[in-house]
């Protein structure tokens, strides 16, 4: 891995809680928060607004193995992203960015099961991801797990991402109502992750940005403790800067009692 990559991602995981970062116009903004009710945290980020990518991640497992799990899946995925953006002309060629993103959440899965077959005390580890590289005007995202993504255009919060999860799954069937699922005791049971196989199914979809949209990656920290509609109330407040608005997100959350890890990215279009 590049020493100025591997320094970039510490400095976010291990050093610092919050970082940000401006570059031909896309903000992008990052905090990781261990919340009130967890002695460590398992929520990884990172922000690389030069090449236009931002990368979350929530693990799981016993012991530490969480902890390692996302901290695998974000150096690797960026690692990969980083050596392969980097090359990529800056003409207006069309890229198979999509097969871009899963290649990057393939990359974080090998690294993740294989230190996990080497590494009896990481067995079972596993984590989500949202992976989003902006290119222009384009948006491509992968995510496997419950981490989320959303858009903020003209006033209104939308959700990007479906949750892989059981309760999910019975939203879709209309078994249950998204906010049954909110509340319910099953709602961290996930039907994907990255790390436990060989393999993995990887979720992507492209969108196109407009001026002044804003994009949110957030672990469910952030969803548990708060309704879309408090998530949407509090961009819609966000007139100071993404700095500030991150960080009363978390604060919301934690307010709410803070029950996990509380991770939250913030990207403006120009």
């Amino acid at each position: 891995m590049p020493k100025d990559l591997k320094a970039s991602i510490l400095n976010i995981m291990d050093m610092e809680p919050e970082s940000s970062c401006r570059m031909s116009g896309i903000q992008m903004h990052a905090i990781t928060d261990i919340g009130r009710q967890r002695d460590h945290n398992e929520d990884c980020v990172h922000i690389f607004p030069e090449l236009g990518f931002a990368v979350l991640a929530d693990g799981m497992g016993g012991h530490a193995a969480g902890e390692v799990a996302s901290k695998l899946a974000v150096e690797n995925s960026s690692h990969y992203l980083t050596d392969r953006l980097s090359r990529i002309s800056k003409a207006n060629t069309e890229k198979d960015f999509p097969g871009l993103v899963r290649g990057a959440i393939t990359a974080a899965n090998t690294a993740i099961y294989e230190t996990a077959v080497k590494r009896p005390e990481y067995g079972n580890m596993g984590t989500t991801i949202v992976v989003a590289v902006f290119q222009g005007n384009r948006l491509i995202v992968g995510h496997v797990g419950d981490s989320r993504m959303y858009r903020f255009r003209g006033g209104a919060l939308s959700g990007i991402t479906v949750d892989h999860s059981v309760v999910q799954e019975q939203v879709n069937l209309g078994v249950i109502s998204a906010e049954e699922a909110r509340r319910s005791s099953f709602r961290h049971i996930l039907t994907r992750a990255v790390g436990l196989d060989p393999d993995v199914e990887t979720d992507t979809s492209k969108h196109t940005c407009m001026p002044g949209d804003i994009y949110l990656l957030c672990s469910d920290g952030l969803t548990d403790a708060l309704t879309d509609e408090t998530i949407e109330q509090a961009l819609l407040q966000g007139v100071s800067g993404l700095a500030e608005t991150t960080a009363s997100l978390v604060n919301l959350a934690n307010e709410a009692g803070g029950p996990d890890n509380i991770s939250v990215i913030l990207v403006r279009m120009p």
